[in-house]
C-alpha cells in the first residue's frame, strides 16, 4: 500500500509541473503584448519597458517559470492589473461558485447514469436499451456550451419554466448569510426555504449542460460493467440462495461494476472542479471560468497561469484520493504481482 502511494503522489506532482510548463510555454507563445493591454495603444515606449520590467517579462523564459512556480507555492498567485486585484482572492471569491455547479452537476452526473445503467441491463428490454444508448451518444456528441444555448432557448425563452442566464440568484435577490459559501446549503442552514429553491432553480440548466458529456461516458461504461458482471457465478450463487433479482442485482453487480467507473467519476469531479469555461460564460455564472474567459480575452498572464495550475492541482488532488480509495477497496491494486521463477 506504501508503495502504491507513494507512485500515485509522484505521477501527480509530475502532472502539475508538466502543466504548469505547458501553460507557461502556450500563454509566452500568444501574439500580444500585456504591457500593452494594460497601459493602452497610446503608451510611451518607456512606460512599456518599466511595465514589462514589472511584469517581469524582460527576463529569461527559465527564470520567469521559475518565478512563476516559486511565487505560486508560496501563496503569491500575481497580481491582475486588469482587474486590479491579486489574483489569489479573486480565485478565494469566485470558487465557491464553481465548487457549487461541480458538485451540483456531479450529483446530476452519477446519479442520473446510475438509475439509467440499472433501467438499461436490469430488464434488458431492446427499446429501453436503445433509448439510453441513444441517449448517451447524442449526449457525447453535443458540445456542452451548444447544449447550454439550446437549454435556455427551450426552457428559459420558450417554455419559461427555468430562469436564464442571471448568475446564481435572480436579479435584485440578496445571497443568504454566508456559512459555507454554497447557496443552497447557506440557505438552509438559514431556513430560507425561497432562496434555496430559487438557487436550485438557476443550477439545473447549467449543471444539465456542464453534465451531459460526462454522464454519457458513464453510462455507457458502467452499462457495459454490469451487463459482464451480470453473468458472473457469484450472482447466480447469490440467487440460488433465495435472493430477489432486484435484491442480487443491486447489492452485489452494481458494487462490483461500479469499482472500474470509480476511477472516471474521480476524472469527472475533477474536472468539474477545474471549472468549465464557456459554459459558465453562457450561463453568465460568476465561478472561475467566466474569470478565465475575461483574463484569455484581454490577456491577463496571472490569472490564466494560476487558473491552469491551480486547475491541474484539483484535478490531480481528486483523482489521487480516488486512486488510493480504489487501492483501499480493491486488494488487487495494493498486492504486488507475483513473478514466476
Amino acid at each position: 500500500m506504501a508503495r502504491v502511494i507513494v507512485y500515485r503522489i509522484l505521477g501527480s506532482i509530475a502532472a502539475v509541473f508538466g502543466a504548469s510548463l505547458l501553460a507557461f510555454l502556450i500563454m509566452r507563445a500568444l501574439p500580444g503584448d500585456p504591457a500593452r493591454v494594460i497601459l493602452g495603444p497610446l503608451a510611451s515606449p518607456k512606460a512599456l519597458v518599466e511595465v514589462r520590467h514589472e511584469l517581469g517579462l524582460d527576463k529569461s523564459l527559465f527564470v520567469q517559470y521559475w518565478d512563476y512556480i516559486t511565487s505560486f507555492l508560496s501563496g503569491n498567485w500575481g497580481y491582475s492589473y486588469t482587474l486590479n486585484a491579486p489574483v489569489k482572492s479573486l480565485f478565494v471569491e469566485r470558487f465557491p461558485a464553481t465548487i457549487e455547479l461541480a458538485l451540483f452537476s456531479f450529483i446530476f452526473t452519477m446519479a442520473t447514469a446510475i438509475a439509467l445503467a440499472l433501467l438499461s441491463t436490469y430488464r434488458r428490454r431492446p427499446v429501453t436499451d436503445g433509448v439510453v444508448r441513444g441517449a448517451s451518444y447524442l449526449g457525447f456528441g453535443t458540445p456542452p456550451f451548444f447544449l447550454g444555448v439550446l437549454l435556455l432557448i427551450i426552457f428559459f425563452k420558450s417554455l419559461h419554466w427555468l430562469p436564464g442566464p442571471e448568475g446564481r440568484l435572480g436579479i435584485g435577490a440578496e445571497a443568504p448569510p454566508s456559512a459555507t459559501g454554497l447557496y443552497p446549503i447557506d440557505a438552509l442552514l438559514a431556513g430560507d426555504l425561497s432562496t434555496f429553491w430559487e438557487s436550485i432553480r438557476h443550477l439545473i440548466l447549467p449543471s444539465i449542460a456542464l453534465g451531459v458529456a460526462s454522464f454519457s461516458f458513464i453510462v455507457r461504461l458502467l452499462r457495459a460493467n454490469l451487463l459482464e458482471v451480470s453473468r458472473e457465478p457469484f450472482l447466480i450463487v447469490a440467487r440460488g440462495k433465495g435472493l430477489a433479482r432486484w435484491t442480487a442485482f443491486r447489492r452485489h453487480a452494481l458494487p462490483n461494476a461500479f469499482l472500474p467507473t470509480l476511477t472516471t467519476a474521480g476524472l469527472v469531479l475533477g474536472e468539474f472542479l477545474a471549472g468549465s469555461v464557456l459554459v459558465e460564460r453562457v450561463f453568465d455564472w460568476p465561478g472561475i471560468g467566466s474569470l478565465v474567459y475575461e483574463a484569455i480575452v484581454k490577456q491577463d498572464f496571472a490569472i490564466v497561469q494560476a487558473f491552469v495550475l491551480f486547475s491541474a492541482l484539483m484535478f490531480v488532488a481528486v483523482n489521487l484520493i480516488v486512486d488510493l480509495l480504489y487501492a483501499a477497496i480493491d486488494p488487487r491494486v495494493r498486492i504486488p504481482a507475483v513473478t514466476a521463477t
